[in-house]
């Protein structure tokens, strides 16, 4: 890997965490939004990361994260009897997503912490590119 590598990785690392934190965010601003049906219930949401290294196609030097797909969360729904909801269905049923608040605000953090991570990565490496070029002067 060259050395300007570590930008590929810690690039493709920040915008993976920034759709993690993009679909963290939807799930937790859709976690108390009220259904009639199952059918139309939002389902909480989870990116798929897969490795990425392409070391014997035409760019030996490339690696890095790529998000492989973003999954719905087959957990149940809730369901809560409210008759005098206006959501209501016909037996006094609302429905509501499988956001776990509690998890989504872990994901956030987690997410939050390897983005600033990565930030870090980079500038550290540009401190060390610039350091290198400086020991020419």
């Amino acid at each position: 890997m060259s050395l300007l590598g570590v930008f590929d990785v810690s690039g493709s690392a920040l915008s993976a965490q920034s759709v993690r934190l993009n679909i963290t965010a939807s799930n937790l601003a859709n976690a108390e939004t009220v259904s009639s049906s199952i059918e139309n219930t939002y389902r909480a949401r989870n990116p798929i990361f897969a490795t990425q290294l392409d070391m014997f196609r035409d760019n030996p030097s490339r690696a890095g994260v790529q998000i492989k797909a973003i999954v719905e969360s087959q957990a149940e729904l809730r369901m809560r009897y409210e008759p005098e909801n206006p959501m209501a269905n016909e037996q006094g049923y609302i429905f509501l997503p499988n956001v776990n608040t509690i998890e989504e605000m872990a994901n956030m953090i987690s997410a939050s912490r390897s983005y600033q991570n990565n930030v870090e990565a980079m500038n550290t490496s540009k401190q060390l590119l610039m350091a290198t070029l400086r020991l020419g002067q």
